[in-house]
This record gives C-alpha cells, structure tokens and sequence, in this order.
C-alpha cells in the first residue's frame, strides 16, 4: 500500500487514502507521521483486495516535520 492522499493531519496523527499498488484497490485508514511507519508500516499494510503487500521497489514517502521536531 501506498498513500494516495492525506485526508486530515494532527501533529503527527493523519488520516489517510492508501492505495494497493497491484490491483489499485484504496482503502482509508489512519497513521503516524514518522519514518519508522512510512518505512515499516506502510509497506507491510496487506491490501484487502488481493491480499498484497507493497513490491520490493516502494519508496517511502517524506515525513511532514522533521524527525528530532516537537509538533
């Protein structure tokens, strides 16, 4: 899976659309805006469609605020 859009966000808590990169499949979903669950999570998240998890080619996407920032 892979963030479509970020529908709202509250310091580091966002709600998100994540979409399956195999079948295209979305799905909407909440998270936490740091680089483990960009790097971690997110590629590990199993699409409910096909049951896929993101390909060995995912890039994660940047965090809002910086790592070491208090929000």
């Amino acid at each position: 899976m892979k963030i479509k859009e970020i529908i709202s966000q509250h310091r580091r808590d966002f709600k998100a659309v994540y979409e399956c990169e195999h079948c295209l499949n979305t799905k909407t979903g909440s998270g936490y805006d740091d680089a483990n669950f960009h790097r971690h999570v997110i590629p590990k998240m199993l699409c409910d469609a096909c049951g896929k998890v993101a390909p060995e080619s995912y890039k994660p996407s940047a965090t809002k605020y910086p790592e070491n920032m208090t929000v």
